[in-house]
């Protein structure tokens, strides 16, 4: 899957994200096709280790960790200006 791109339409009419896989770590967009989504790896169909979102403008929205497709530890949430807002504790 290296470097593939889609954007597909799925039976109840919602678009896919644009998605590509570069050095390992997925990446998909917002609707715009230009700004980055979520950017992370996976392992399997599951995210594994750190992934963060990004909101359309380019700031960070959150960020934390998944174990085996579960998120664990910490987890961050960011204002508009991508400064922490919130933290919280996953199991």
């Amino acid at each position: 899957m290296e470097n593939e791109k889609c954007d597909m339409v799925q039976p109840n009419g919602v678009k896919e994200k644009k998605l590509e896989v570069v050095d390992g770590y997925t990446i998909k967009y917002h609707a715009n096709g230009k700004t980055i989504w979520s950017k992370g790896k996976m392992v399997g169909d599951h995210p594994d280790g750190y992934w963060e979102w990004y909101r359309a403008d380019g700031t960070i929205k959150r960020s934390g960790y998944f174990e085996k497709g579960e998120p664990v530890g910490e987890w961050i949430t960011y204002d508009s200006k991508g400064e922490k807002y919130k933290t919280t504790q996953r199991k």
